[in-house]
């Protein structure tokens, strides 16, 4: 509590630091997130997964892509986590892995991100560099959860 006094008015100011909940990232869940989403065809299959779960010859046929195409990158955004598969006879069926993510790569698209020309210290664009071929990315690295304080609200 602090007080401040101006002739004979007494103010009392009560301050609270709101932190909010914590939220444990998994820096590596986010980085198979990142690596997922850097390709625009994986970007096109999860936004096509949305909608609902489709087999592969359709998200090709839909998405005007080749069969084989649209194979190997379902098969990395498995890899990555995002995606799962359900076997229907004969065919297998691919589907969100989480039905959170959903709502996640909705707000993912939602965000206004503006990058002033000149200022990025490093290279962010499609057009600056390959991040599927950049050694540095394949590193193994082991990365820790870190906490972040979310406002609640």
């Amino acid at each position: 509590m602090t007080e401040f006094s101006s002739g004979c008015i007494v103010l009392r100011v009560s301050i609270e630091v709101l932190t909010g909940p914590t939220v444990a990232v998994d820096a590596e869940a986010l980085g198979r997130v990142g690596k997922a989403l850097a390709d625009p065809t994986r970007r096109r299959l999860l936004l096509a997964l949305v909608q609902g779960p489709a087999f592969p010859s359709d998200l090709a046929e839909d998405l005007g892509l080749t069969r084989a195409n649209v194979s190997n990158h379902l098969t990395c955004l498995r890899g990555c986590g995002l995606v799962s598969t359900v076997p229907v006879g004969r065919r297998v069926r691919y589907e969100l892995a989480d039905p959170r993510l959903a709502g996640a790569l909705a707000q993912l698209a939602s965000l206004v991100l503006v990058v002033t020309a000149g200022t990025a210290a490093e290279p962010c664009g499609p057009d600056d560099y390959d991040c599927d071929n950049d050694p540095a990315l394949d590193e193994a690295k082991p990365e820790e959860s870190v906490a972040v304080g979310v406002s609640g609200g």
